[in-house]
């Protein structure tokens, strides 16, 4: 089995492995994130790990695993989420990745000043997947992008328009995840998925990612984002495109709750091999 899943990594030269408090901002709101260090000198490639919505899987067995292969991670939540300033919103969310994105390219956050501002990959799951390949689209600089359980906004969109008696579906899904977001309610979440339409369209990205790197891990036993409508239609848009993508669909719910090695392994690798 991959080292990283069964062992420590051996010690070395230089500072030791760490874990970091950061604070990040957005629009002027200070949101919070950890930074999982690598040990060692030098600049660390870095992976920005999102979460879903509203972030009950986190992902941090990814993060230390990616940690004990000697890439760094930054999980951070958005605002208007777990006790974040700010307002909580499908947009804001957008915008707050990529102000953090941004941020891991430019190199000037006096608390991250060991990551390698060349190396640096998004990938995400559910909402952190649909924002993961958003983010890094307009932004070759990202060397690779990874979207787990994506949540394809645009495919929903298309799916309520053909079919209205779907809205109240999305309705009472997006309400009862609202008990740790701020001034939002499940009528607003869907009016502005509805009003961003297929601007929101995952599908629509591919050609941005011709001649890049790109993972996308679907699965067979999920309501939440059915591999026929969110994962499936996705790869073959990306196949068309032209990038250089590895995708799997895994037989597992939407947190993919029993095959967390298996999906750390895949991204590690991923990571390893083209960051």
């Amino acid at each position: 089995m991959t080292s990283y899943l069964t062992a420590d990594p051996p010690r070395v030269q230089g500072a030791p492995a760490s874990t970091r408090h950061v604070v990040l901002d957005s629009a002027g709101h200070s949101l919070h994130g950890v930074l999982h260090l690598p040990a060692g000198e030098g600049r660390h490639p870095v992976v920005l790990l999102l979460h879903g919505f509203p972030g009950w899987e986190r992902n941090f067995d990814i993060a230390q695993a990616l940690r004990r292969a000697g890439v760094a991670s930054l999980v951070f939540h958005y605002r208007g989420c777990w006790g974040m300033p700010g307002r909580w919103s499908w947009a804001n969310a957008l915008a707050d990745t990529e102000a953090v994105l941004s941020t891991l390219l430019s190199g000037e956050h006096t608390q991250m000043a060991e990551l390698d501002t060349a190396r640096v990959a998004v990938a995400g799951h559910s909402l952190g997947g649909f924002l993961a390949l958003q983010a890094a689209a307009p932004r070759p600089t990202v060397r690779l992008a990874a979207s787990i359980s994506g949540f394809d906004f645009g495919a929903v969109t298309a799916t309520i328009e053909a079919d209205p008696t779907l809205l109240e579906v999305y309705l009472e899904a997006f309400a009862s995840e609202t008990s740790v977001l701020t001034d939002t309610d499940g009528e607003a979440l869907v009016r502005e998925m509805l009003d961003a339409g297929q601007s929101w369209s995952l599908r629509a990205l591919a050609a941005a990612f011709e001649h890049r790197d790109v993972l996308l891990i679907g699965t067979s036993r999920d309501p939440v984002t059915p591999a026929a409508l969110h994962h499936e239609p996705l790869v073959a848009a990306f196949i068309g495109a032209g990038s250089r993508l590895r995708h799997a669909v895994l037989a597992s719910d939407h947190a993919l709750s029993d095959k967390r090695v298996q999906l750390t392994t895949r991204v590690v690798d991923f990571v390893l091999n083209h960051l």
